[in-house]
């Protein structure tokens, strides 16, 4: 499938994001309904759909997805759908609550893989959820949502499989991208900090070191506790810069910047695409993070 042909998949993606899951237009368009649980599945399951599948979020763009709170309307919508597409590891607390009312089979797209646990906090012993920010891993989420297509539509099982190894080649050129971006920082600027602990598997197969401020999205975020703890890491690996993601306040590691005397290295993307640029699709989510992280890291201090 040609990188044109990926490009108007995502577009299409964004736009029913956009529109939302209306029952009227699902209703008027005959081709199988797909549910995902945010925009980031969305975005990878349309792309493996082609035009044989009509894939909308349940969440919308720039919603935070841990503490999402499912609306009348979107239980509704969940009768309308062919299938649903959720990411599993406990990144959606609130499925069993939407799910509860809806005939629609639901396929956990991260099953497979060997999750990382969490080792600080109140979700210690619990899975980090956010594999999808590995290109590695990702991998499981395609051939995955390729068996889940291919049992819903049989008879376009090769689409599904074809556009499957053209998404896949994208994700092995990001990932040589990144291997590369990384091995270019300095040593001692390979600690990547974050708001949320949402980067241990690409930190895991490029060979960062990471620190955050808590490890799952709640509401109690950036204690003095935490940032205390930040800041004494932050200045004894003299850390030139730090982040957060776009679905939280960044006020709490703006202090750890300000602290340290570490540059704020900007606004990284995990659970949702944005409306428009930077990041209007997952690959686009996945280099974007990646040039930011390495511009600021391997920037001069």
């Amino acid at each position: 499938m040609p990188k044109s042909l990926i490009a108007g998949f995502a577009s299409a993606a964004l736009v029913a994001s956009l529109t939302g899951c209306a029952a009227s237009d699902t209703e008027a368009d005959e081709r199988p309904h797909v549910l995902t649980t945010f925009t980031v599945l969305q975005d990878l399951a349309q792309n493996i759909a082609g035009d044989e599948i009509v894939v909308t979020s349940i969440t919308k763009i720039g919603a935070e997805i841990h503490g999402y709170e499912p609306t009348p309307s979107d239980v509704a919508h969940a009768s309308d759908a062919d299938l649903i597409l959720a990411n599993g590891l406990g990144l959606e607390s609130w499925f069993e609550q939407f799910t509860a009312h809806a005939d629609a089979p639901t396929v956990v797209l991260s099953e497979g893989i060997d999750p990382i646990g969490i080792t600080v906090g109140e979700h210690t012993g619990q899975p980090n959820p956010h594999a999808w920010m590995s290109p590695v891993a990702a991998r499981t989420y395609v051939a995955n949502t390729v068996s889940a297509f291919s049992d819903l539509l049989p008879e376009s099982a090769s689409v599904f499989e074809q556009n499957a190894e053209e998404y896949v080649r994208e994700l092995e050129q990001i990932e040589n991208e990144i291997e590369v971006a990384v091995d270019d920082l300095p040593a001692e600027h390979r600690l990547l900090v974050t708001c949320e602990g949402a980067f241990s598997y690409l930190a895991r197969d490029v060979g960062l070191d990471e620190a955050f401020l808590w490890a799952v999205n709640q509401d109690d975020q950036g204690t003095p506790q935490q940032i205390a703890s930040v800041v004494e890491t932050v200045a004894d690996r003299n850390v030139p810069a730090v982040f957060c993601e776009s679905t939280v306040s960044d006020r709490a590691q703006k202090q750890v910047a300000a602290d340290t005397g570490a540059r704020f290295g900007g606004t990284l993307y995990v659970d949702s695409l944005s409306d428009g640029d930077p990041v209007p699709t997952y690959l686009d989510l996945l280099r974007h993070d990646v040039d930011v992280i390495v511009a600021a890291l391997g920037a001069a201090q």
